[in-house]
């Protein structure tokens, strides 16, 4: 099979098509026929080799993948040809994957695989967020950074329709426009102005509830600025390339709250905390109430250069790998 591999830690060049042989599913696992591969800013920073915990080269990268099953081991009990979406550890970026059962999702109809291949990573991320680690109710307002990225773009979605006000930041005109259109009440171009300043103009000094932070660096300590007593930061990554810093006297003195978040060891530790919104989203895409943006898709062997469109800043919403 064709699949896509990084040889060494570095820049996209590191990305090599090769041909590996097709794995087979052991006692209870699942290979999948991929039609779409899902890209995670984490693939970008596992290649890099700035990800905590991340595999070793060589490797496949690759989180999520939509397609048909193709073959089952002992124990499964999914039929060969069902349209579905998995959670991998890793793999993805190839013709074949095989993963654990458990993370597999039926496609919800009408949905492509390309659209498939957006949903578990971005719309768990997002949900786990604002909800089961976020605490946000209806009525508060949340600041979501990067609003027009593929976790940006579910969590403003998911936001707007738990009845939040909803602000939102982005670098240019055509992702606020995009982020404003999904539900953000407030879009703010952090390039032209500064956001916590702008926060508080727009909430007459009081601040936002929630933020979600997957920046880190200085954004996150912006963020604690923008959030008042008894405010709290959900911090779920650091595209910056730099983790956020706490000082914990801020925290003490402003009664504010950090929390980490990362679906990968959720899922290892308390699948079951993660995975019971899936129900509510599945039915909430079913009925048009949420939508997977798919921004970009890049044959497979392409890999390299949707690398380099992301760390480009040129993508908004989902970026899919769909094999040739």
């Amino acid at each position: 099979m064709q699949a896509i591999e990084v040889q060494e830690f570095g820049t996209s060049d590191a990305l090599a098509v090769v041909d590996r042989e097709t794995p087979e599913p052991g006692a209870g696992e699942v290979r999948i026929a991929v039609e779409a591969a899902g890209i995670n800013f984490a693939d970008v920073m596992q290649r890099r080799g700035h990800y905590q915990g991340g595999p070793e080269p060589p490797y496949v990268p690759g989180m999520e993948a939509a397609g048909t099953v193709d073959a089952v081991g002992e124990g499964v009990g999914l039929d060969e040809g069902d349209r579905v979406v998995a959670m991998t550890n890793g793999g993805a970026y190839a013709d074949y994957v095989t993963t654990d059962p458990a993370s597999v999702f039926p496609i919800p109809e009408g949905m492509s695989f390309a659209e498939a291949a957006g949903f578990p990573v971005q719309f768990l991320t997002a949900h786990g967020c604002l909800f089961e680690w976020g605490g946000l109710e209806e009525g508060e307002r949340v600041l979501i950074h990067a609003a027009a990225g593929g976790v940006g773009t579910a969590a403003v979605q998911l936001a707007s329709r738990a009845g939040a006000e909803v602000f939102g930041t982005a670098s240019s005109r055509e992702k606020l426009d995009l982020a404003a259109e999904l539900g953000c009440d407030h879009p703010i171009n952090y390039v032209e102005e500064d956001f916590v300043e702008r926060v508080d103009e727009l909430t007459d000094g009081e601040g936002v509830d929630l933020v979600l932070d997957g920046v880190g660096g200085d954004t996150f300590g912006d963020s604690l600025d923008a959030i008042p007593q008894f405010g709290r930061i959900v911090a779920y990554g650091a595209a910056s390339g730099r983790p956020g810093e706490v000082d914990t006297g801020t925290l003490l003195f402003g009664n504010k709250s950090v929390i980490g978040y990362h679906l990968g060891r959720a899922m290892a530790t308390d699948p079951n905390r993660v995975l019971k919104a899936v129900p509510d989203l599945q039915q909430g895409l079913q009925a048009g109430e949420l939508e997977v943006i798919v921004g970009e898709t890049f044959p497979l062997a392409d890999a390299a250069e949707a690398h380099e469109f992301i760390e480009n800043r040129g993508s908004t919403g989902k970026v899919v790998l769909t094999p040739e």
